[in-house]
């Protein structure tokens, strides 16, 4: 499964689903969100069935970034059904991610 892309119009509904969702905030020019988008692609595989795997923009998508009050890059945030459940800032590595948030909250 692909990480899908999200926008500012498109966020709210995305994030209320039953499944997990976990959202990387980003930016072109952030070095580290860079080296997270091997590991976001990973992760949409192997958990295909349980997490959905999604991203924003936040040059192109300012109004969802300003309103969650993202301040660093890449942020990630955990949601299921419009509730956020854990929030990761910058970069952290792929067993630290699955470990320390998605195996949890999958737990829940």
């Amino acid at each position: 499964m692909a990480v899908q892309v999200l926008t500012d119009k498109t966020y709210e509904e995305f994030v209320a689903s039953e499944k997990l969702v976990l959202v990387e905030f980003w930016a072109r020019w952030c070095s580290y969100c860079k080296l997270m988008e091997p590991i976001l692609a990973e992760l949409s595989e192997e958990y295909r069935n349980r997490v959905t795997i999604a991203t924003v923009d936040v040059e192109t998508e300012t109004g969802t970034a300003e309103r969650l009050n993202v301040q660093g890059l890449p942020t990630l945030l955990l949601y299921r059904n419009g509730r956020l459940l854990g929030q990761v800032n910058g970069f952290v590595p792929k067993e630290t991610l699955t470990a320390e948030l998605l195996d949890k909250a999958l737990q829940l």
